[in-house]
């Protein structure tokens, strides 16, 4: 019998292919993994919340999860149903629980499920957690199990709704009864995921019109590659805006932690546009002040934001597992990624696109705009800023020799900008003249290989996503 794969988290958890390498018995092991190092760091007691999204066998694979920790007599709060993975993190605080294990592979294909884990603070488990989780699965060969209907019986398994605590928790937040009467227009597109029905159940009973799509469970994902907010994905949701003359549209990934924009126009509002809107949107409406948060794959708007109102922007590795621990350490008032996921204080420091929507929206009701006029007043602040990512698979194996020819190349100038710095934090990030950046990086999540620009004009970005693909040996 051959010795099963290591198990890695990625940028945000361990995801593989269901029944190639994310089978049961992987999910036991890694819940083991996590059994293990709760013990050992006298946490147990508390339990783990358990949730799930709407994949293939998703609540199949929670029950096994609850399986293995009531037989290591960890107590699990099993989600009821579905549900947003900023729910479950919030789940953590409302019954002082030590983290949570959600079952989802958020944005991937339909081919994938995850294996996500998120701590007592209800975030992203940081690093060195993570490493020490990692090397728990590593020797659980075999793993402790109490059948689901005995572990309820004795206890260990409690069914919850997460639902209440968690609206509760955006109401404190976000007063949403002048989103409901502001005759808002609003299309949705749930991505056949876990946040189907929420910003319906959210906005609905007043004068706003809310419209959703794809509201239902469909682990195939149809009419999209996958349930990511951006283009092409978001072809429905586009056509959605233009047919029916909606304010804008609103769409929730896979999960639920990541938010897309779409216009008034139906044009795609980039994440990075997104980010420094919602930063503005606290910074200025909210009157709040404190840190920022950013990965270095993010926009520089935002150090002209914090120059403007006079407050600090850390960067961080791309992932939660980052953003999150900084948060926290610098009472952060926003943190956030490229792909559109965006944590707030007073909040989990999780990624939570319901909440971002629903401050979008407040954004918009306050200066009595659309969302492409927010994008001209956001640009009147800090200058226009255009940007684009270019994902190319790899083969495995190729991924020394790819990694190998970017420490040795050391481009003077890209597109015709001088280089002023080269940051190899995670991957390799060229700072341009001009405040203009290329990112090279190879996903945590796929064996792909990313390459992300951020440039004055689209004509601009496009000749750094080609430049950038050059320097690894690959077609524009």
């Amino acid at each position: 019998m051959s010795m099963a794969p290591p198990i890695r988290f990625g940028t945000d958890g361990w995801r593989g292919t269901i029944a190639e390498d994310f089978t049961f018995d992987n999910v036991r092991r890694c819940t083991q993994g996590v059994a293990s190092f709760l013990k050992k760091r006298g946490m147990a007691e508390r339990g783990l919340v358990v949730g799930y999204d709407t994949r293939f066998a998703s609540e199949h694979f929670a029950m096994a999860v609850a399986e293995v920790l009531a037989g290591n007599g960890i107590r699990a709060y099993l989600c009821q149903r579905a549900t947003p993975t900023p729910a479950v993190s919030y789940s953590i605080l409302s019954r002082s629980a030590a983290g949570a294990i959600v079952i989802t592979a958020s944005h991937n294909p339909p081919t994938d499920n995850g294996f996500k884990v998120r701590s007592e603070y209800g975030g992203a488990t940081a690093p060195a957690d993570l490493e020490a989780i990692e090397a728990e699965i590593a020797v659980a060969t075999r793993w402790e199990r109490l059948a689901f209907e005995e572990g309820r019986r004795r206890g260990l398994i409690e069914i919850f709704d997460p639902a209440p605590d968690y609206i509760q928790q955006l109401q404190r937040l976000i007063d949403v009864s002048p989103l409901r009467d502001h005759h808002f227009k609003i299309a949705v597109d749930a991505m056949w995921g876990a946040g189907a029905g929420w910003l319906p159940r959210l906005l609905g009973g007043g004068k706003t019109r809310v419209r959703e799509l794809h509201g239902t469970r469909h682990p195939l994902f149809p009419e999209m590659e996958r349930p990511e907010p951006i283009p092409p994905n978001l072809d429905a949701l586009q056509a959605e805006v233009r047919n029916t003359r909606a304010d804008l549209g609103l769409a929730l990934d896979g999960d639920a932690d990541r938010v897309g924009l779409i216009d008034e126009r139906g044009e795609f509002v980039t994440q990075l546009q997104v980010y420094a809107l919602l930063a503005l949107y606290l910074l200025e409406v909210r009157g709040w002040r404190g840190p920022i948060v950013k990965t270095l794959s993010t926009t520089s708007m935002l150090y002209q934001l914090g120059q403007l109102y006079n407050v600090p922007v850390y960067e961080t590795g791309v992932g939660f597992k980052f953003v999150a621990p900084k948060m926290l350490e610098v009472d952060a008032l926003i943190g956030g990624e490229e792909s559109g996921g965006f944590a707030f204080r007073e909040h989990v420091p999780e990624r939570d696109g319901i909440l971002a929507s629903l401050f979008l929206l407040d954004l918009m009701r306050h200066f009595k705009k659309t969302p492409s006029q927010m994008i001209e007043y956001l640009y009147a602040k800090v200058g226009p800023h255009h940007y684009d990512r270019r994902d190319r698979l790899f083969p495995v194996e190729q991924r020394e020799a790819v990694a190998r020819r970017l420490r040795e190349a050391r481009p003077k100038a890209l597109a015709g900008l001088p280089v002023t710095r080269i940051v190899t934090q995670d991957g390799f990030k060229y700072e341009l003249n001009g405040g203009s950046w290329l990112l090279i990086r190879f996903s945590g999540t796929e064996p792909k290989i990313r390459v992300y620009a951020e440039a004055p004009s689209p004509e601009a970005v496009g000749a750094l996503l080609d430049e950038g693909l050059g320097l690894v040996g690959m077609e524009g």
